[in-house]
């Protein structure tokens, strides 16, 4: 490359900032490695500040994974210091994933770089990522077998709360249209120095074999394939949020509350179905399925009988048919006060007894929650129930509960049933009994054969689920 082509690297990234509009007036900061492309943004930056007026930080992680960490946090800081940016940096200790050392310390990384931004009041946040990386990320994906959305590459900008952890922050690529060697052009045209990572010749990890190995043979026989490879990511963009569009008029339309129906899922072609699935699960912030597990899930799920009780394990959640609606519910842990009193040899513990002393709240965290009792129109008298020996437990079976005066005593799956408490949850709801009678049922409410006459004042159990 010549200097002649590092010269439109400069106008390439005033481009990509002037379409960010009000973000790029506001404080700005670089992702800054001090790598060659990290070096080149950071000069960039620097001079757009000061044509601006906008301050410009430089953002440093220290992974402590090279013996060359403390020198390139040197180098950077020194380097910030010449251009007169701020410069902070921010070490993490990398633990060992079943993902891998490369998606550990990216994840790492844009954790740190997004807690630096909201500790400095940043709320813009430029990496180097360039036509290049373009390039390697869509054939990485394509290897991968992803669909539209791997296909789709890098974004211009975009916000990744679930990355950076600040929802506020906007993290932008100005030189995604700049191939690689223009910034080696540009690097050498303003003596910039930096730094080498050696890691980035290791062939262990995906993106440098491909770098090293792949690409030159690419660059051979199709030169100019990195531009191309850009703009097929433009074109699988494009039907992204084509097929985005799609999934949220159809989930709209399929939405009862916060579940699927699942008549209106099993109208919809395989196709739309699954579209819609991965756009509900992507809503939720869960990991994307891939498309052997949805056909699984959907053949379990929609093609049960009506009356069927399924439950398909995701990684993160657990997927549910009630009622012929499909809920994402979280993996929840065992409580403390839970057992099974059908299991043969297992000695069913006895729930824990207690008395009410006038508090407003009681938290019973063996059962997952806070008891509260409140002020009523109809309930128990406070100095009955101050005298009882009460006692908190999860149903064993055979209780029956007496909702109203003029309602009759019924087994409480029945009331269960009728208050559309799907199974999962009655398990996690208890009871409270005085004795052998039974005073209330979470998920239900109150038993009015031990209520107060005449004008109260009375007093009603509520049940708070404490968020796990």
């Amino acid at each position: 490359m010549s200097p002649q082509d590092a010269a439109t690297v400069p106008a390439t990234f005033e481009r990509a900032l002037a379409a960010l509009g009000t973000a790029a007036a506001a404080p700005l900061a670089i992702a800054y490695s001090g790598g060659l492309d990290s070096s080149a943004l950071l000069h960039l930056a620097c001079a757009y500040g000061q044509r601006h007026g906008v301050p410009v930080f430089a953002f440093h992680v220290h992974h402590g994974i090279s013996p060359n960490a403390d020198a390139w946090l040197a180098h950077c800081a020194a380097a910030s210091a010449v251009l007169g940016v701020s410069f902070a940096a921010r070490k993490v200790v990398l633990q060992k994933s079943a993902s891998g050392v490369e998606a550990a310390a990216r994840k790492l990384r844009y954790a740190a770089l997004g807690a630096l931004c909201a500790e400095h009041g940043v709320r813009l946040l430029l990496t180097a990522h360039h036509l290049d990386d373009q390039a390697e990320t869509v054939l990485l994906q394509l290897l991968r077998g992803s669909g539209t959305a791997g296909l789709s590459g890098m974004d211009g900008a975009n916000a990744a709360p679930e990355l950076l952890g600040n929802a506020e922050l906007i993290m932008a690529r100005p030189l995604l249209p700049v191939a690689r060697g223009e910034l080696e052009a540009y690097v050498a045209t303003h003596a910039i120095a930096y730094v080498e990572d050696e890691s980035n010749t290791h062939p262990r990890y995906a993106r440098n074999a491909l770098r090293h190995q792949v690409m030159p043979a690419l660059a051979q026989a199709f030169p100019g394939y990195q531009e191309r490879f850009a703009r097929s990511a433009a074109h699988a963009q494009s039907a992204q949020r084509l097929l985005t569009e799609l999934a949220a008029d159809d989930l709209a339309a399929s939405l009862d509350g916060d579940c699927l129906d699942v008549a209106k899922l099993r109208a919809l072609s395989q196709d739309r179905a699954y579209n819609l699935l991965r756009h509900w699960f992507a809503l939720r912030g869960l990991r994307m399925p891939s498309t052997a597990w949805l056909g699984e899930m959907l053949t379990q799920l929609v093609e049960a009988r009506p009356d069927a009780q399924l439950l398909v394990t995701h990684p993160d959640c657990h997927v549910r048919r009630h009622r012929d609606r499909l809920y994402l519910t979280p993996k929840l842990a065992d409580l403390a006060g839970q057992r099974d009193p059908d299991d043969e040899g297992v000695l069913v513990k006895e729930g824990e007894a207690f008395r009410w002393n006038g508090e407003a709240s009681m938290p019973f965290p063996a059962y997952g929650g806070v008891l509260h009792i409140e002020s009523a129109g109809q309930g128990l008298a406070p100095d009955w129930l101050r005298g009882q020996q009460l006692c908190i437990d999860f149903r064993q079976g055979g209780e029956r509960l007496k909702p109203a005066a003029n309602r009759p005593t019924r087994p409480l799956k029945y009331h269960y049933q009728a208050c559309d408490v799907p199974a999962w949850e009655r398990a996690r709801l208890p009871i409270v009994s005085a004795g052998k009678d039974l005073l209330f049922a979470a998920g239900i409410g109150m038993d009015c054969r031990h209520f107060g006459s005449g004008s109260g004042p009375f007093v009603a159990f509520r049940w708070e689920t404490t968020p796990s």
